[in-house]
């Protein structure tokens, strides 16, 4: 493993390689600055250009993008409490309330260097993990693979951010929308009303630039065209050495539980940075300082969220499954260049699997030497109007998705979904189950059907093999237990409601229902006060 893993980092240092790693942290770095961009929407619009580049250093970049967005994203949450990216949403709690109290720079410089040690300790726990999963999935077979695709959209449409019932119906379009073109068992066709050009299905490549590259572009330039400004004064970005002895402990626990996170299905580093704040939140002795300029509640999140990034390419590259969506788009670029993900990757193609794994210990030094030195450059991308980007984007996009497959049907099912991605965001729809369903659908499909073909038509298959039966087990379990949770926290929250009124129907003018000023005028009963405080406890609940 060693030898390999050090002619991935010679393959890693070739002059051509470097540009492409250093190509894909800065872009990521980039459009994470960006608000409303991020990495779904920019490598869905990249995926044209991988077509053209060699396999390995196009997904090498495509990574670097990923992760390196995580970075770029804590920048204008810190500063402007305005995410670049939804992992970073915790960071705001408390980065912007230093930013308030004059410390924005140790929280930049914080920042960097929890999500640099969360990156590297998950690459070293990629190194050795991932061979590791080669070997136990080698066995696995076609209830396993049923196991482990139920496992992903249960949990993607489970801890999707929207209302459960919409992830579950996107989700469910997903897996129609995947059945469209010829059946894998019998080879007649589906759902293709005659049209030759679907009987492949519909291209994934065009769903996906559709619905985050157009849709988001739409969604962007309806938006205002004014830019984002910096009021605060950003100096000393280097921590103290009281800050290091705080955030020693929530970047050590923010790091390992990222890894673990981001290794589930569904995962991912919204997940991930959420249980890191609770978890170190329940662990402080001061725990009254979150939301007030804590720095342990940018360091743990921060570690957390990076580790999950990397973390998530075990399962792509190991088994073949995208825990997320933006893996799934990285997914997609492997099959445009013809290569197929799955446990035989790191014996066919040991370029691409030990090249992505060492090019990410060199992105992320990169990293932490663009992030603190250079973070006032970045601040100043906000100054972009995204009605320039979102233009000129968009002439790209319908230049290189006919340019794949030199087909005009795919420029139309482009602008179709971009159209339905821009409609989904209006109507706070997630494109993201949607996508992922999409892409699990034909895996879940013919693996379903061949287990029922092995066992002749009985499907208690799925639970009498030992594995399978594990993890669809375990993953009733866990979706029981959320379930009870959920509902006793609903019935204590609804209890605490009742005895917040007063005998003439009034509310307590004190605690956390407390409705004053300009809140109390425009909602004088201090219902919404209620419903929005209840909203954000569940969700750090959830996690």
């Amino acid at each position: 493993m060693l030898n390999e893993l050090l002619q991935g980092l010679a393959a890693t240092f070739q002059p051509m390689t470097l540009l492409y790693v250093f190509l894909g942290v800065f872009i990521g770095t980039f459009i994470g600055v960006l608000p409303g961009l991020g990495p779904t929407a920019t490598i869905a619009l990249l995926l044209p250009i991988t077509y053209t580049m060699d396999a390995t250093q196009a997904i090498i970049m495509l990574a670097g993008i990923y992760y390196g967005s995580m970075y770029g994203g804590s920048i204008t949450s810190i500063l402007l409490r305005l995410p670049g990216e939804a992992a970073t949403v915790v960071t705001s709690f408390d980065g912007y309330a230093m930013t308030k109290a004059g410390r924005a720079g140790p929280a930049l410089g914080m920042q960097a260097i929890a999500s640099f040690l969360g990156g590297t300790t998950a690459v070293v726990g990629l190194t050795l993990l991932a061979p590791l999963m080669v070997k136990v999935s080698a066995s696995f077979g076609p209830p396993e693979y049923v196991a482990l695709a139920v496992i992903g959209l249960t949990l993607v449409t489970y801890l999707g951010t929207g209302r459960l019932w919409k992830a579950v119906a996107m989700a469910a379009l997903g897996l129609w929308l995947s059945t469209l073109g010829t059946d894998p068992i019998t080879g007649t066709q589906r759902f293709t009303f005659g049209s030759v050009s679907l009987f492949d299905g519909l291209d994934f490549v065009a769903v996906a630039m559709g619905l985050f590259g157009v849709g988001e572009l739409l969604h962007s330039i309806e938006q205002s065209d004014t830019a984002q400004k910096v009021k605060a004064k950003i100096k000393g970005i280097w921590p103290t050495r009281s800050d290091f002895k705080d955030s020693a402990g929530p970047i050590a626990r923010g790091s390992i539980l990222g890894f673990f996170i981001g290794v589930l299905p569904g995962g991912g580093g919204v997940v991930s940075s959420m249980a890191s704040y609770v978890m170190e939140k329940r662990l402080s002795k001061t725990p009254e300082n979150f939301g007030r300029g804590a720095i342990q509640g940018v360091a743990g999140p921060e570690a957390a969220n990076n580790a999950s990034s990397t973390a998530a390419f075990i399962p792509l590259l190991t088994l073949g499954l995208p825990p997320n969506v933006v893996l799934a788009l990285i997914y997609g670029a492997l099959l445009i260049q013809g290569v197929t993900p799955s446990p035989e990757l790191i014996t066919e193609h040991p370029e691409i699997f030990w090249g992505v794994i060492a090019s990410m210990y060199v992105g992320n030094v990169m990293l932490l030497i663009l992030n603190i030195p250079l973070v006032g450059i970045f601040v100043n991308l906000m100054r972009v109007k995204p009605g320039i980007l979102a233009a000129f984007a968009l002439l790209i996009t319908l230049a290189g998705v006919y340019s794949i497959n030199n087909d005009w049907t795919d420029m139309v099912v482009l602008l179709v979904f971009g159209i339905i991605g821009w409609l989904m965001k209006k109507t706070s729809f997630e494109p993201g189950p949607l996508v992922l369903a999409f892409v699990l659908g034909p895996i879940l499909e013919q693996s379903f059907r061949q287990s029922l073909l092995l066992s002749g038509g009985d499907p208690s298959i799925f639970i009498s093999r030992p594995v399978s039966g594990l993890m669809l087990g375990a993953l009733a379990f866990a979706v029981a237990v959320s379930t009870i949770l959920r509902a006793r926290r609903k019935r204590i929250s609804s209890q605490r409601e009742r005895i917040s009124y007063g005998s003439t129907g009034g509310i307590e003018q004190s605690g956390r229902y407390r409705s004053a000023g300009s809140s109390a005028a425009k909602d004088p009963s201090g219902l919404n006060t209620i419903d929005k405080n209840r909203d954000t406890e569940a969700g750090m609940d959830d996690a």
